[in-house]
């Protein structure tokens, strides 16, 4: 019987594209380097901030300065990771509908701990228990490795048989695989239906009244 849902961030229950593509082009124009336009980061995100500029800057990038630009984009975003983030359309409802029926919820995301807690406070707090962000220092390894959604469902008291995982991309996809979690894919975020179905994706929601329908088949 599953009790709880786990659900990725980035593309699933916030659209965060616009700050990202900002804090994203701020770096590259402050190095001197090609801006990015808002498909580029769509593609290029999923996988961490550190990739996403590792992706973003030009073929042959010393990788001192993209560790140094890491650094500038973390400052950047986290002054503005708000400027025009928001929920989904419908997440909400769906966050509520959950919650009335009893559901155990966390978020995990490669996004950095700060940020993620500040975005669950802000949005979220009414109907999320546990947020986990990149907290590699910790001992918490990025997703797709399993050690966020092992750490929320050991600070959540549920199993693996209990839990779904909610995400919008591949690597929410490797994530649940690497967690023995079944895996719903959201079709509104940063990767398409015919995208998720190359990638493996079996179970899917194109609307977030439809998550929790898709929770109630399990």
């Amino acid at each position: 019987m599953i009790t709880t849902v786990i659900f990725d961030l980035d593309g699933t229950l916030l659209d965060t594209l616009e700050d990202l593509k900002d804090s994203l082009n701020y770096v590259l124009d402050l190095h001197g380097m090609p801006l990015r336009t808002l498909d580029d980061a769509r593609r290029f995100l999923g996988s961490g901030l550190l990739v996403l500029l590792q992706r973003a800057t030009p073929e042959g990038t010393d990788k001192e300065l993209i560790n140094e630009m890491y650094e500038e984009f973390r400052i950047h975003y986290n002054k503005h990771c708000l400027d025009k983030t928001g929920p989904y359309e419908g997440v909400l409802d769906m966050l509520k509908a959950l919650h009335e029926k009893g559901y155990k919820t966390a978020i995990i995301s490669n996004k950095v701990d700060s940020a993620v807690k500040e975005l669950n406070t802000t949005f979220f707090s009414e109907y999320i228990d546990v947020a986990i962000g990149e907290n590699e220092k910790a001992g918490i390894k990025r997703k797709p490795a399993p050690d966020m959604a092992n750490k929320a469902m050991e600070l959540l008291g549920v199993t693996p048989e209990e839990v779904v995982y909610v995400g919008d991309s591949e690597v929410d996809l490797e994530t649940a695989a690497a967690s023995e979690l079944p895996c719903i894919s959201v079709t509104w975020g940063f990767r398409d239906r015919e995208y998720l179905v190359a990638e493996g994706a079996e179970i899917f929601a194109d609307t977030p009244p439809e998550v929790v329908e898709r929770i109630a088949d399990f």
